[in-house]
């Protein structure tokens, strides 16, 4: 299962902390088709009914099928840059 780092956790609570339903909003990770080519971001609301949530000290990400599987062994990081641009990297678990 994808796990968070605590960079990560507070970038996706930062991002979600205005969104419409705070408690419930994440970020949604899913594929461009029924391939995993490419994975595409995005803020969201709630889960679609076939995600995979992954929660982390109060940060939720949403996982559809395909993201769910090739993330399986991932973890997901977060940083910033000088102007407080996020951006998210995935790395091989552990390391």
């Amino acid at each position: 299962m994808l796990t968070l780092t605590a960079n990560a956790a507070q970038a996706i609570r930062d991002l979600t902390a205005s969104a419409p339903e705070p408690e419930r909003s994440g970020i949604r990770i899913s594929s461009e088709g029924d391939t995993a080519n490419a994975l595409t971001l995005s803020l969201a609301t709630a889960p679609e009914p076939t995600d995979e949530v992954v929660e982390n000290e109060g940060a939720r990400v949403y996982l559809d099928p395909v993201a769910a599987s090739v993330l399986d062994d991932k973890s997901l990081d977060a940083g910033s840059d000088d102007q407080g641009g996020v951006s998210f990297l995935v790395t091989d678990q552990g390391l």
